[in-house]
């Protein structure tokens, strides 16, 4: 892409051109300036959900009138949580709950539906939310609703954990850094980023998988831990993890691997463990929604059912019921496929690249799960960057992902007020699902044949992997080292040649 756009300013690079030695604009600061446009226009996305209106008394309220969140496609999970959750009344998550539709049948006992890192990054950001406006109230700070400034608030760390996730990839290819401007200008990031909090645990992810190319086992391993604990997909990381570190043992990777996955798993469990043991049933509200969680829209399962008449594995079920052949279901899909990821990475002629199988458990993941939530799919973005750095290809599957949002919000919205009917959401759901499984295949395929991978065509066996990848030089010497004819170039004086 960076190639075929410099042709307007004078064609490709030659081969005697020299690159890198401009000061200010790095390929780095070049990707993490695309990243803050995007993420502006992203914000800029979401700001009709932010407008608010006086109401008949003369008092504020936001302006989601007219189902407008849908209609001007601006929802975000952000605005509604911070009073279902109680945030804006000071609750602290795991230990408060609340009653979810009081006086009906259908009335229980609720609590933070989120893992344990997420839901106090939530509490924190409403207790910022508290200080800004008690400030706001003494000096002249610009004001608005309290769910206005606590989803800037929370913008603005989403923000800033994407900024990471640019970062961590741009520094993961030293020697393909504009691979990282698809990372930066994905549409996914333009309509998803501060849907819901998901940045947070792709940061931690893709920062852990940095950690662990730069020989620092321990930290990636807090990182993923880390992450897990935010969303539990960075733990699924830890597999692909095992199975370079057996493939690369003579050089001492399994000692790496099992050293990253011991952090990990401690880092999770010192944060999980507190809030386990004192606020047990409000712990374990994450795992008991996702177990009496029906098969999303988002589902191959549910477009399966909608187009076909399928009544699912577990027939109707009553409100609350648990599809306990749905999840048994998932899991071992789930399980077989991650079967596949190991008999891949044991046959493959070389130890397969860690981002390529991590991309594949992920991917498999969400293809065979009952919930695919649109923000989930910031989750591959920057691991198909890694492992599939093919630019038409990646923006293509983007583009289609990120434009599911549209029928989405108009499927919601319902044909009765003017929306879609489910064919045209669940069309382009099975449409993104069969992108998701050509890059899978493509991933295999580069497994399989590795000569035909572009990141180790020329370049180390595994960047992601620490003692596969040649050294960096350092910038100065990149920048700053003088250039020295040699001495047979009769254009260059005598003083200036090297004895």
């Amino acid at each position: 892409m960076a190639t075929a756009a410099s042709r307007i300013v004078g064609g490709p690079l030659g081969r005697h051109a020299t690159v890198g030695r401009n000061r200010f604009w790095t390929p780095l600061r070049v990707v993490l300036l695309f990243a803050v446009a995007v993420m502006a226009l992203s914000w800029l996305g979401k700001s009709p959900c932010l407008q608010q209106y006086a109401t008949g008394d003369g008092s504020l309220a936001l302006d989601w009138r007219n189902d407008r969140q849908y209609v001007a496609m601006c929802y975000s999970d952000t605005v509604p949580l911070y009073g279902l959750e109680g945030l804006d009344r000071g609750a602290l998550p795991y230990r408060d709950a609340w009653l979810e539709q009081p006086g009906t049948p259908q009335e229980q006992l609720r609590y933070m539906e989120y893992p344990v890192v997420t839901g106090f990054f939530q509490w924190f950001n409403a207790r910022l939310t508290d200080g800004w406006l008690a400030l706001a109230a003494h000096t002249p700070l610009p004001v608005a609703l309290p769910v206005v400034v606590y989803f800037d608030f929370s913008a603005g760390w989403l923000a800033l954990s994407w900024l990471v996730v640019a970062w961590a990839v741009c520094r993961l290819r030293p020697s393909r850094p504009w691979d990282a401007t698809m990372v930066a200008l994905s549409p996914l990031v333009l309509v998803h980023l501060f849907t819901n909090f998901d940045a947070l645990a792709v940061a931690f992810a893709t920062a852990g998988l940095l950690a662990l190319a730069r020989r620092r086992p321990w930290l990636a391993g807090l990182l993923i831990g880390i992450g897990g604990a935010a969303k539990l997909y960075p733990l699924m990381l830890l597999l692909p993890v095992l199975l370079v570190g057996w493939r690369r043992r003579d050089t001492g990777g399994l000692t790496l691997a099992v050293r990253t996955i011991v952090g990990a798993v401690v880092a999770w469990a010192a944060i999980n463990l507190p809030v386990a043991l004192m606020w047990t049933p409000g712990w374990w509200e994450f795992f008991r929604l996702n177990q009496t969680r029906p098969a999303d829209p988002d589902s191959v399962y549910y477009a399966l059912s909608y187009f076909t008449g399928w009544a699912g594995f577990d027939g109707d079920l009553a409100s609350g019921q648990t599809p306990a052949i749905l999840n048994a279901v998932t899991l071992g899909l789930f399980a077989l496929a991650c079967v596949g990821v190991v008999v891949l990475a044991l046959k493959a002629p070389r130890p397969p690249r860690l981002a390529s199988l991590a991309f594949l458990v992920i991917a498999s993941f969400l293809l065979v799960n009952k919930v695919w939530s649109p923000q989930y799919s910031l989750w591959l973005v920057p691991l198909a960057v890694l492992a599939l750095p093919r630019w038409r290809l990646l923006l293509a599957w983007m583009f289609i992902d990120a434009a599911v949002w549209v029928p989405r919000m108009f499927y919601y919205l319902t044909p009765e007020k003017k929306g879609l009917p489910p064919d045209y959401f669940l069309g382009a759901v099975l449409l993104r699902d069969a992108m998701v499984v050509l890059l899978c295949v493509l991933v295999v395929r580069s497994v399989l044949r590795p000569g035909d991978d572009p990141v180790r065509t020329g370049g180390p066996d595994d960047p992601d992997w620490p003692g596969t990848a040649p050294e960096r030089p350092r910038v100065r010497d990149v920048i700053t080292a003088p250039v020295v004819a040699p001495a047979s170039d009769p254009t260059t004086s005598r003083r200036s040649r090297t004895p």
